[in-house]
């Protein structure tokens, strides 16, 4: 089995900077990718950034150009710095990774148990 464990949420003034963490850990081979979803209260969850294996990034419009992610490999660990935070980008944000335990294994889905972030003065 795989855990992700997040770390970071809080509460910010519009305009201020959060980071979130999300360390993976347990039964891992390979990561082939992590990110972030987020849900907002009577919305769907939808994808906020991405970053494969490679280090290719994929960026919801929304957050392009304020938002980061980043990923430490010998950490097994996945970063979202978020800058220009808005009212909007309130939600609670999920970690997700596409992890495989073994060689022989198919890659799975894993979540984390979310971290809430509320932008508001």
């Amino acid at each position: 089995q795989v855990q992700l464990v997040e770390s970071g949420g809080g509460l910010v003034q519009p305009g201020g900077s959060l980071r979130l963490s999300c360390a993976a850990s347990g039964s891992i081979f390979v990561i082939n990718a992590m990110g972030w979803y987020r849900q907002a209260p009577g919305k769907q969850r939808e994808l906020v950034a991405l970053i494969i294996s490679g280090g290719s990034t994929n960026y919801a419009d929304s957050v392009k150009g304020r938002f980061t992610i980043s990923r430490d490999n010998a950490k097994n660990t996945a970063y979202l710095q978020m800058y220009s935070l808005k009212p909007e980008d309130t939600a609670v944000y999920y970690c997700y990774a596409e992890v495989r335990a073994s060689m022989r294994t198919i890659p799975g889905d894993y979540w984390g148990q979310g971290t809430q972030v509320t932008v508001s003065s």
